[in-house]
């Protein structure tokens, strides 16, 4: 049977953005996996509500349903030992437990404010105006103030990601001398960002820029070949 997932998108169908979605597509990817893609948007909470979520991912499985993208991960893992292994063991699944929370506080919380202001521009007009009144309340600025410095923002940005490039002098990868879910979870919200926005997060000499490269290639193009503001 196949499965199915869940994913955010807006107008346009054929171009999922979540940055969650995107890891839970990766990890797909490195298993071996295919899932069909079933269209979500911010306001069609109904849809997933009988499988006990909020918010995208969720991935189907016969009668399993799971959400969240490290949830999924984990199923994927224990589910489906015998494909090529995410986490490269319990060491390495621990680990991955601790840079999941640094990408999402640090990468994805990081990049939010500099292209939050062009994710409605992406969207259905409901949508939009959902996306619009929900984060302006979360953040207490309108979205047009809180993009308004990132020209400069940017910079600060670039300087969280040093752990990265301190690690990518030795290694291709997070994950050493493959990608494995280390790489999933901090690509994923650089192709959010990638698929929404058409600013620049990272400058072309950066090894961070190189390493997002290799995923762009990673699995055949797939994310390359996702629909985006960039090449």
């Amino acid at each position: 049977m196949t499965m199915k997932l869940y994913e955010l998108v807006g107008t346009d169908a054929a171009r999922p953005f979540s940055p969650y979605c995107w890891r839970t597509r990766m990890a797909l990817a490195h298993k071996g996996l295919s899932a069909q893609s079933i269209p979500w948007c911010f306001t069609e909470k109904d849809a997933i509500a009988p499988h006990r979520s909020e918010k995208v991912p969720v991935l189907l499985d016969g009668e399993t349903s799971v959400a969240d993208s490290w949830a999924i991960a984990n199923y994927l893992e224990d589910s489906y030992p015998d494909r090529p292994s995410l986490f490269g063991g319990e060491g390495g699944r621990a680990m991955a437990r601790m840079l999941n929370w640094w990408g999402d506080i640090t990468v994805i919380a990081g990049m939010f404010p500099l292209i939050i202001a062009d994710i409605p521009k992406n969207l259905h007009a409901v949508d939009a105006a959902y996306f619009r009144r929900t984060r302006e309340a979360r953040f207490g600025k309108s979205l047009e103030e809180l993009a308004a410095p990132r020209d400069q923002q940017v910079e600060v940005f670039r300087k969280s990601l040093d752990p990265m490039r301190l690690t990518l002098r030795t290694q291709k990868y997070l994950g050493g001398d493959a990608p494995n879910y280390a790489d999933y979870i901090v690509f994923g919200p650089f192709q959010w960002a990638r698929v929404v926005s058409p600013f620049r997060l990272l400058s072309e000499d950066d090894p961070v820029h190189a390493w997002r490269e290799r995923l762009l290639d990673a699995f055949d193009g797939m994310a390359r070949n996702s629909p985006s503001y960039h090449e």
